[in-house]
């Protein structure tokens, strides 16, 4: 086993986290799955009624980089925490994002500043897939140089922009600084 990458326990251990986001999100009132109950894990519409409530959508896309960057982040700390340590902090990290980003008061802030305009927050079944994605993107990240997994993260950020004209760093930068062009342009990709 490489010394970067978990284990299985440590993967084990990152499910247990997944399951305690679904219990939270649950207990907050959060659905299971789409209100339609239509049993399609993905969904490509990023503007429609179904977005962020099937299991992936083209929003998925923009968890990777979380994965990608939070095993960054994470790495000087290898001579301290062992792979498997890292990979649950990593993924804890990331539940804490998906429950924080279901609140009203997150959910209300993205309609106010983004063209999310319709957005209701995840289902639980979303924000499972979106930390899937994120554990994704730290295993790959795990087992390539440090080039190719910025290589990986700009083509990520390319496939978002096309998918839904968002990505990473531009959702974190509109939530931050909302900017009036930036959600018109995005509003325009509609239909």
């Amino acid at each position: 086993m490489d010394a970067e990458r978990p284990s299985p326990r440590g993967r084990a251990l990152a499910a247990a986290v997944g399951a305690s986001l679904a219990a939270v999100l649950r207990s907050r009132g959060r659905r299971w799955w789409c209100r339609c109950g239509l049993a399609a894990p993905w969904v490509s519409d990023a503007w429609g009624p179904h977005n962020s409530q099937h299991l992936a959508d083209p929003y998925t896309i923009t968890h990777v980089p979380h994965g990608l960057l939070l095993y960054a982040l994470l790495r000087p700390l290898r001579g301290r925490l062992s792979a498997d340590s890292r990979f649950v902090l990593a993924v804890g990290l990331e539940s804490a994002w998906e429950a924080f980003e279901n609140t009203e008061t997150v959910i209300g802030h993205y309609r106010k500043t983004t063209a999310a305009q319709g957005y209701v927050g995840d289902s639980v079944a979303n924000s499972l897939g979106d930390l899937a994605a994120c554990a994704l993107g730290y295993e790959v990240a795990s087992r390539l140089p440090a080039r190719a997994s910025a290589a990986v993260f700009l083509a990520l950020e390319g496939a978002a922009l096309a998918a839904c004209r968002d990505g990473f760093v531009l959702n974190v930068l509109t939530a931050v600084l909302p900017m009036e062009g930036v959600k018109r342009w995005q509003s325009a990709g509609r239909g």
